[in-house]
């Protein structure tokens, strides 16, 4: 099999990133040639590294297209800093992807830059939106999962920095995923840093965003 075959295999598998294990069973091959035959096609340009054991066999513009495999068999989805940047609340780009799943923490180094992976209860896991492979926190759940994750390690000194509330930001919903927190501790740090940040909060006018007034 030459390398075009090959990667028309993994191409026909239409997911962007896979396994070293999951190419060995596509092309029938064992451990030995499979690690060959991916780097064929890395040397090639066809495929890029994305840690040891997982490859992009398309080109990733969005990194956060990779979370979905790199914390797998666990969910996962974009949030924190990610998505309070991504939803216009923070205007300081992340250094890394901020995502939180039900895997446990950890800080995972990529081709596609530094992943952090922040675990959440799973009570409090949700309040997405599809975006590509993955999900995306909701301007409210990000700010929600902000507060909470800072108060878990910080306890109540939680700052964060200017926050701008964008139009329709509905911020009972905040209130309705505290209610969800198991720790009555956590969830009164919480609240009064969902509050200290709301007080605080600049907000958008209807007219800010564009639409008719």
């Amino acid at each position: 099999m030459n390398a075009a075959e090959a990667y028309a295999h993994l191409r026909a598998l239409e997911r962007p990133i896979l396994s070293s294990a999951e190419a060995s069973v596509t092309w029938g091959q064992n451990e030995s040639a499979t690690t060959h035959t991916l780097r064929r096609l890395e040397a090639a340009g066809l495929i890029q590294r994305i840690r040891p054991g997982l490859w992009a066999v398309q080109r990733i513009d969005d990194p956060l297209d990779a979370a979905y495999f790199l914390t797998r068999p666990y969910p996962c989805y974009g949030s924190t800093w990610t998505a309070l940047f991504r939803h216009g609340l923070i205007e300081q780009i992340p250094r890394s992807t901020y995502i939180v799943s039900l895997d446990r923490a950890q800080t995972i180094s990529t081709s596609l830059g530094q992943f952090v992976i922040q675990h959440i209860h799973p009570a409090l896991y949700g309040g997405t939106e599809r975006s590509g492979w993955s999900e995306l926190a909701t301007a409210e759940k990000a700010l929600f999962d902000t507060v909470y994750l800072l108060g878990a390690r910080q306890g109540s000194h939680i700052a964060l920095p200017e926050v701008t509330l964008p139009y329709g930001f509905d911020e009972d919903a905040l209130d309705g995923w505290a209610e969800r927190i198991p720790s009555k501790r956590l969830q009164t740090i919480t609240r009064a840093g969902v509050g200290r940040v709301l007080a605080l909060a600049e907000r958008e006018t209807k007219a800010a965003t564009g639409a008719d007034v």
